[in-house]
């Protein structure tokens, strides 16, 4: 056996020593009968891999409050997970998010993910609610007056694609963070180096939450090719390569989509990355093959 394939074998060997991260997962919240039962499909499958909690999205403008908050109730009381409640400022006062928020202290749900959110769909331009949370920063500093909620907030390693600069989006982590956000997590991104370069940018800044990685497993690449130019993430040359043609083949395109995002995983794990946020677009298989690969059993 060569010495080449000696030290490749070798590396293998010590990245399948290295001991599993922790991990969360997001789902959103069904839209009917047939989608609820995909999504609790989703978390049953999910549960055996203990994440350390998991999240339940807002739709745009608000759209899914009720069943967000149906969901995470539901989660809690019939599952062991741990439910997230994502809260937006949009088309909502103060004393409807203090409402809300004391409602999942009733049931003894303590963790937000903290959000501006986006728009209702065909409005281009952010409105803040008159009476209500104009930014992020404004809901987590109302959520801790509200109640000792561990709250979540949203950072973009490649810039939201409404911030002036990337020092000025760090600048709106800043504030954030000094709201009282409890960590953040990132959008999705393509390449590990560029959620590795955002990250010694927010060290350098003294910011000291965790800010997990956001990892997406890619379902559907023409959605995602839509979905990235919406929010500005870039595409590699050599991932729109690999992922041609295969929408028409969707069983290669999954395992395509689990080795890329697998690789991605390996790459951050052994720079040290102990923590992972996987949006699963109510789709277990996928997560649950790349959590396996970083031999997350359950």
């Amino acid at each position: 056996m060569s010495k080449k394939l000696n030290k490749l074998l070798a590396k293998i060997e010590d990245f399948l020593q290295i001991p599993p991260p922790a991990v969360s997962f997001e789902f959103f919240p069904p839209k009917n009968d047939e989608s609820e039962k995909v999504l609790w499909d989703t978390i049953k499958e999910l549960e055996p891999l203990k994440p350390k909690f998991v999240s339940v999205t807002y739709g745009a403008g608000g759209t899914t409050r009720e069943r967000t908050h149906n969901t995470v109730v539901r989660i809690k009381r019939e599952t062991n997970l741990i439910p997230a409640a994502h809260l937006t400022c949009i088309k909502a006062s103060k004393d409807e998010i203090k409402q809300i928020a004391e409602n999942y202290l009733k049931e003894n749900v303590n963790h937000i993910v903290a959000l501006r959110g986006d728009p209702p769909e065909g409005i281009t331009n952010y409105i803040p609610h008159p009476d209500g949370y104009h930014y992020a920063a404004d809901l987590v500093k109302g959520l801790k007056k509200i109640g000792n909620f561990d709250i979540s907030v949203a950072a973009f390693p490649e810039k939201h694609p409404e911030s002036e600069s990337e020092e000025k989006d760090l600048d709106y982590l800043q504030e954030k963070v000094d709201a009282g956000a409890d960590r953040a997590i990132t959008q999705y991104f393509t390449e590990p180096g560029i959620y590795l370069r955002y990250l010694e940018k927010v060290q350098k800044r003294g910011i000291k939450i965790p800010v997990i990685p956001g990892i997406i497993v890619i379902s559907n690449f023409k959605q995602f090719i839509r979905f990235s130019e919406m929010c500005k993430s870039s595409i590699p040359k050599w991932m729109t390569d690999l992922f041609d043609g295969l929408d028409d083949t969707p069983h290669t395109r999954d395992m395509v989509a689990v080795s890329i995002t697998g690789e991605i995983c390996r790459i951050l794990r052994q720079e040290g990355i102990d923590k992972f946020h996987f949006y699963t677009l109510n789709r277990p298989h996928q997560t649950r093959a790349v959590c396996r690969l970083m031999g997350i059993k359950g």
